[in-house]
């Protein structure tokens, strides 16, 4: 994919948000250069599931660094300094998700850079913003799902809040910093205008839960724990998970006339749908009690006899199995450096019909120093001083 050939973005990024979001913009052709402590960044230490790690790299490394190149550099050492000020007059972007100061104290804040190069563009990414009271402490996803109120809306009323299974606001983070790079990559292609770009987790969890928020702000219903069955603390009836004898299915909307004729349950007609809110509980108790005896696949042909919206609950398995799953080809596999085959979670968009592939794996740490310096003029003797003092590593 090579909409954004011939455009340098420098990733100063660690942890999740913005890895992933600087993916979106290689998997699009950007030249993305990661850049590093020699030591490596934070995602390459650490990954979940028991730091479990393929051909040594942790899970949170290779999910946001294909298609990019990484330079290893000790930035603090005055050596590697000019490495950088030198590499960011080539850059188109940068992006950087440190807590605010952090940059600047390195001398590669939004001033600073803008001196070296008038026309870039800047975003900057961060816990809970550049400023406000917040502003120093550290923003973690789980911290902020709980206190942008993500936490809150989950489960029931019979169960604690509980938090989303997957770093959401960093995911979601992710797609905001790479739309708004583009909005502002867009804009200095028409103005030549640099831009400096803010953008932060607290405000992407809040986005994520736009329609709850407004419906919240706007309604009297003050309430935001749903009760059991139900999906969510402004949805009506039957809108919910139910259990079956071997599982679970989904049941979003359709009126009771249909889901009365579907599950042979004559009760839900005397619920008009103008009263599915009010009587919710009992709906959904009457649904759940239906359903419990049946297997999945019988509660499927029901729902589908009269063209009702559902689904089956999949596990990770029947996700990675599912047959609209693979004809959209939202998996792929590729190899890594160690020769060991990998399974990545695919761009998710297609052009044209194509779906963005894989230029580069995710590279080990350091693997393009040495190119990246010879680019900027670097000799081969001053890259091995480099080497050989610690400001650089190289794998």
């Amino acid at each position: 994919m090579d909409f954004l050939e011939g455009i340098r973005v420098l990733s100063f990024n660690h942890f999740l948000l913005g890895p992933v979001g600087t993916q979106v913009l290689a998997d699009l052709g950007a030249d993305v250069i990661g850049i590093e402590p020699v030591t490596g960044a934070f995602q390459r230490h650490w990954g979940g599931l028991g730091s479990h790690k393929v051909n040594g790299e942790s899970m949170l490394q290779i999910c946001g660094s294909r298609n990019k190149r990484s330079l290893a550099i000790d930035m603090k050492s005055s050596e590697g300094s000019s490495v950088v000020r030198k590499l960011i007059k080539t850059a188109d972007i940068i992006s950087e998700n440190f807590r605010p100061g952090v940059m600047d104290k390195l001398g590669f804040g939004y001033q600073d850079v803008q001196k070296l190069n008038p026309s870039i563009i800047y975003a900057a990414a961060s816990g809970f913003g550049q400023d406000g009271p917040y502003r120093e402490r550290p923003g973690q996803d789980l911290v902020i799902q709980a206190l942008s109120g993500l936490v809150n809306i989950n489960g029931s009323n019979e169960q604690p809040p509980t938090a989303v299974g997957v770093s959401a606001a960093d995911h979601h983070g992710a797609q905001i910093l790479a739309m708004s790079i583009l909005a502002a990559l867009f804009r200095r292609e028409k103005s030549g205008k640099g831009c400096r770009i803010d953008i932060d987790l607290l405000s992407a969890a809040l986005d994520l839960q736009n329609e709850s928020l407004v419906c919240y702000a706007n309604s009297s219903v003050k309430s935001q724990r749903p009760p059991p069955n139900i999906a969510g603390w402004y949805f009506p009836a039957p809108y919910g998970i139910y259990q079956t004898s071997d599982g679970y299915v989904a049941i979003s909307l359709g009126s009771m006339s249909d889901i009365s004729d579907a599950l042979d349950l004559p009760e839900l007609q005397k619920f008009s749908d103008s009263d599915i809110f009010k009587h919710r509980e009992t709906i959904a108790s009457l649904i759940q009690d239906c359903v419990k005896t049946l297997p999945v696949t019988e509660v499927e042909q029901k729902l589908e006899k009269k063209k009702l919206w559902y689904s089956r609950v999949n596990d990770y398995e029947a996700v990675f199995n599912d047959p609209q799953v693979q004809h959209n080809g939202s998996f792929l596999k590729v190899k890594n450096q160690g020769e060991e085959e990998i399974t990545l979670l695919a761009h998710p968009a297609k052009y044209d019909g194509i779906r963005p592939g894989v230029r580069l794996p995710p590279q080990a740490l350091g693997a393009q120093t040495g190119d990246i310096l010879q680019e900027l003029g670097y000799s081969e003797d001053e890259i091995q001083e480099l080497q050989v003092s610690g400001v650089i590593h190289q794998a």
